[in-house]
C-alpha cells in the first residue's frame, strides 16, 4: 500500500477497539514467566554452553599476543574464540567499530575473545585465565580538549551548517541577547535485560535469538560480520527486556555467541556482564552546546542559533542536539551547526531522543532566561513564538501542530499562575519551592513496515519482525488487527521479532508504533478484500462483531474459510509538503533543601500532542517512563570518564545513579485529542521519546525556581550549588 494522499474516513476511525484503554497481552506471560528472552531459550537449546567475552583493558592499543594456554586447560572449557582463530570478519554497515578486536583495540572494553565452557562459573573462572599483551597507545579521552580542534560535521542535508537569513547581523542589532553554553554528559542505557543472544547452527545455517530491537537490521549486519548470506540466518527478538536505543544494532554477544557456538560444535549463550555494558556497547555521547538567542523588546526571536559539539570514533557520527531548534521555535534569522571530536571512547549512538533529549535540555534553559531577560512569562515567551511553518521553509506546513494548546492547558492544569515568578522567594519550612516548565518536540519518521495476516478458523493471525521492548508492541498490533477485522482482541494473535516474518519499521525513534500498525493496516486491506470476494459481499464490506456484512447479507468472518494476506506500508511524498513531528510541554515542581540542597522531585505533568493515541494505558507508561528518565538526565545521571585510561569508571548501577521508585512522586499525563490524517492511515505518531523531550530543562528551570541558582553544567548535583543556596537564617 503506498500512501500517498491524507487518510480520510477509514476503519480505524470507529475506534471501536483502537484508541481505547488496554492491558497488554503479553503482561500475562511476563509475569509467570514464560515470555522466553535471549538467554531463556532451554525448550530450543537444551544443551547450551555458556560464552563469557574477555574484554579489552586498555582505552587504546594494539594487541601484542594472547597467551590461553592456562584458559583452555581450566575445567569445562569448550572452545575460546579471538580475532586471530576466528577467521576474516566484515564490520556491520551500522557498527562504528568491530565488535570483536584484534589486533588494533578501539576502546576500552572491545571485545577481545569469547571463552566457552559447560558451565557460566566455568567461563567466567577460564576468561580471568587469558592473558592479554597489550602496547598501549595514548589515547584521545577528552571532549574539550578534542573541541579544540574539532571539524564541522554534516547534518541531514549534509551541509556542516544550517543558515536562514542574516543570524550575525540580526543578533548584533537585537535589543535583548542572551549568549550561553550548556553541557551534558554522557548517558548509559542502563536497561533491564543485558545484551543477551543464544546461538545454534544446524550445518552452515544459523539460528540466533538475541535482544534487538532491529531484526532485520541486526540479520544483515550479522551475515556482513560473520561473511555468510542473509537468508542462512534466522534472527529471533520476540521479547526484549528494554534497549533505549542500545540495542538498535548488532553488539558483541551475539557475533561471539555465534563464532563460540561454531567453535564449540555446541549451541552457546552469552549475558554481557553488567559492568562490560557501559564500555564495551555503546551509549548518548557527551555534549557542549552554545546558544545564543536575539529578541525584539516585545520577546519576539529575531535571531536564533545553536551550535553543539560531541565526540565519537573515527567512522561515527555527532550527536544531533541542534536538530529541534531548527524547528521548534519562529525566527526570521537562523544557525544550526555542529562538531565532531575524534575520540577513542566507547562508541557514541542513538539513545532514546538522540539529539532532541541531550538539546532541549540546552534550549529549553535558553529559553528561560531568556524570557527572564525580557521580563516575560516563559510559557507566554514560547506562545509568542510559536510557528505553524517550518521556519526555514515557509510553505511548508507542519501537518499538524498543537504546541500552544499543550502549553496552555498544561499551565492550567498545573496551576502555572499561581507561581512566583521571583526565583528562590517559597519556603515551606526547610524546603525551597519551585515551578518550572519546558516543551516538548521529536520529530516524525515515516517508515516503510510490512506484515503477514492470516485467517485461521476465524481467528486472525498477525506476523511481523516488529519488536516489543517492553513499550506494547504486541496489544496495539492486535488491536489494529482487531479493529480492521472486526474481531475481538482475544481473536487475535500476534507473532513477533523473527526474521522469517515480513520485515518492519522495528523499534527505535519512536517511529515504530505508527509505522508497525500501518503495515499490519496494510494487510489488512488486502486481507478484507479476499473475505469480501470469497463471500460474496461488496467492496463496502462492514466487519464487525466476527461478522462480514454486505448487500443486505451478514456472514460470519470463519465461513470465509483459511486466507493469507501480506503487504507493507510505503510513503509517497507528503513528507515534502509537510513536516511531521510531536508536540508537548512539561511541568516540574521540586523541592530543595535549603540546608542540604538535596533537590526532591514533588510533582510532574506532560500534555502530549502526538497523533491518534492507539493504547492510552501503554502510551502513557511510555510518557511516564521517559518522564523518569529525563529526571535522571537532570539529576544524577553520568557516566565519569577516566581520561588517563579512556574508560567510564562508573560501569554498574551500583555507581551509575538511576531514579527510583522513591525519587519519582505523582506523574500526570494528558493526550491531545488529535488524529494526523498526513502522517498514515493510522493517523498516528510516535510518543515513547517525546515524554523524555524537554523534561531535563523543566526540573533545571524548577530548581533554578526554587533557588535563584542557574547551573548549565548537567547533572545537577550538590557540588554545582550547594555553596550558593540562599542562607539559612
Amino acid at each position: 500500500m503506498k500512501f500517498e494522499t491524507p487518510a480520510g474516513t477509514n476503519p480505524i476511525d470507529r475506534q471501536m477497539v483502537v484508541g481505547r484503554p488496554r492491558a497488554r497481552i503479553d503482561g500475562p506471560k511476563k509475569v509467570a514467566g514464560t515470555a522466553p528472552y535471549a538467554f531463556e531459550h532451554a525448550r530450543d537449546v537444551p544443551n547450551a554452553a555458556y560464552g563469557v567475552i574477555v574484554g579489552a583493558g586498555v582505552g587504546k592499543g594494539t594487541i601484542r599476543s594472547i597467551d590461553l594456554s592456562a584458559a583452555r586447560a581450566a575445567p569445562g572449557v569448550l572452545a575460546i574464540v579471538t580475532a586471530d582463530s576466528a577467521g576474516p570478519l566484515g564490520k556491520g554497515r551500522m557498527n562504528t567499530v568491530k565488535l570483536l578486536a584484534g589486533p588494533a583495540i578501539d576502546h576500552y572494553h572491545q571485545a577481545v575473545a569469547v571463552v566457552v565452557a559447560e558451565s557460566f562459573e566455568q567461563a567466567t573462572a577460564a576468561a580471568q585465565l587469558v592473558r592479554v599483551d597489550v602496547a598501549r597507545i595514548k589515547g584521545r579521552f577528552d571532549l574539550e580538549e578534542g573541541l579544540a580542534s574539532a571539524k564541522p560535521a554534516p547534518g541531514d542535508d549534509g551541509k556542516p551548517e544550517a543558515r536562514v537569513g542574516d543570524f550575525e547581523g540580526a543578533y548584533a542589532a537585537a535589543p535583548v541577547k542572551l549568549d550561553a553554553e550548556y553541557t551534558t554528559p554522557d548517558h548509559s542505557h542502563a536497561m533491564m535485560e543485558p545484551f543477551a543472544s543464544t546461538a545454534r547452527w544446524d550445518g552452515d545455517a544459523l539460528t540466533i535469538w538475541t535482544s534487538n530491537q532491529m531484526v532485520d537490521w541486526g540479520r544483515g549486519d550479522l551475515a556482513k560480520t560473520l561473511g555468510i548470506p542473509k537468508d542462512k540466518i534466522n534472527l529471533q527478538s520476540p521479547y526484549v527486556g528494554g534497549g533505549f536505543g542500545g540495542k538498535l544494532f548488532l553488539r558483541a554477544d551475539a557475533v561471539l555467541a555465534a563464532l563460540g557456538a561454531k567453535a564449540a560444535k555446541r549451541p552457546v549463550k552469552i549475558a554481557m556482564a553488567r559492568p562490560m555494558m557501559a564500555n564495551n556497547a555503546t551509549h548518548r555521547p557527551a555534549t557542549k552546546q552554545r546558544i545564543r538567542i536575539g529578541c525584539q523588546q516585545d520577546g519576539t526571536i529575531t535571531a536564533i542559533a545553536h551550535e553543539s559539539g560531541s565526540g565519537d570514533q573515527p567512522d561515527g557520527g555527532p550527536e544531533a542536539a541542534v536538530n529541534q531548534t531548527k524547528l521548534l521555535y519562529a525566527g526570521a534569522n537562523r544557525l544550526a551547526a555542529m562538531r565532531l571530536a575524534v575520540l577513542d571512547l566507547p562508541e557514541g549512538n542513538a539513545m532514546r531522543a538522540p539529539g532532541e533529549a541531550p538539546g532541549m535540555m540546552a534550549l529549553e534553559v535558553a529559553m528561560d532566561e531568556m524570557a527572564e531577560k525580557l521580563g516575560m512569562d516563559p510559557v507566554a515567551f514560547r506562545i509568542k513564538n510559536d510557528t505553524q511553518v517550518d521556519p526555514s521553509n515557509p510553505n511548508k506546513p507542519f501537518s499538524q501542530r498543537q504546541l500552544v494548546r499543550c502549553l496552555t492547558e498544561g499551565a492550567e492544569r498545573f496551576g502555572w499562575a499561581k507561581r512566583n515568578a521571583r526565583p528562590g522567594q517559597v519556603r515551606e519550612g526547610k524546603w525551597l519551592r519551585g515551578i518550572g516548565m519546558a516543551a516538548a518536540f521529536r520529530n516524525h519518521v515515516n517508515m516503510k513496515s510490512a506484515a503477514r495476516v492470516r485467517l485461521v478458523g476465524g481467528r486472525v493471525v498477525v506476523e511481523t519482525d516488529m519488536t516489543d521492548i517492553g513499550t506494547g508492541s504486541y496489544t496495539i498490533i492486535a488491536q489494529t488487527a482487531a479493529e480492521m477485522m472486526g474481531v475481538s482482541v482475544e481473536a487475535v494473535e500476534v507473532r513477533l521479532g523473527n526474521s522469517a516474518y515480513p520485515v518492519s519499521a522495528g523499534s527505535g525513534g519512536q517511529w515504530g508504533a505508527p509505522n508497525s500498525t500501518a503495515g499490519v493496516y496494510a494487510a489488512c486491506v488486502k486481507l478484507r478484500e479476499q473475505v469480501a470476494a470469497k463471500l460474496g459481499l461488496g467492496a463496502d464490506a462492514v466487519f464487525e462483531g466476527g461478522q462480514v456484512r454486505g448487500g443486505g447479507r451478514a456472514v460470519p468472518l470463519r465461513d470465509a474459510g483459511d486466507l493469507s494476506a501480506e503487504d507493507r506500508i510505503e510513503f509517497g511524498a507528503l513528507d515534502k509538503q509537510y513536516a511531521f513531528a510531536t508536540f508537548g510541554a512539561h511541568f516540574v515542581e521540586v523541592a530543595v533543601d535549603a540546608y542540604t540542597g538535596v533537590t526532591r522531585i514533588q510533582r510532574m505533568l506532560a500534555v502530549c500532542a502526538a497523533g491518534r493515541i492507539i493504547n492510552p494505558v501503554s502510551a502513557r507508561s511510555q510518557v511516564i517512563g521517559a518522564m523518569t528518565m529525563g529526571v535522571g538526565s537532570a539529576l544524577m545521571e553520568e557516566l565519569a570518564v577516566d581520561k588517563r585510561f579512556g574508560l567510564f569508571v562508573n560501569h554498574d548501577l551500583a555507581s551509575y545513579e538511576v531514579p527510583v521508585h522513591a525519587d519519582i512522586p505523582h506523574q500526570e499525563v494528558v493526550f491531545l485529542a488529535e488524529a494526523d490524517e498526513k502522517a498514515n492511515p493510522m493517523k498516528a505518531k510516535g510518543v515513547g521519546e517525546l515524554g523524555l523531550c524537554g523534561v531535563g530543562a523543566a526540573v533545571a528551570n524548577a530548581v533554578y525556581n526554587a533557588t535563584g541558582i542557574r547551573v548549565r553544567e548537567y547533572p545537577i548535583t550538590l557540588d554545582k550549588y550547594l555553596d550558593k543556596l540562599p542562607a539559612v537564617v
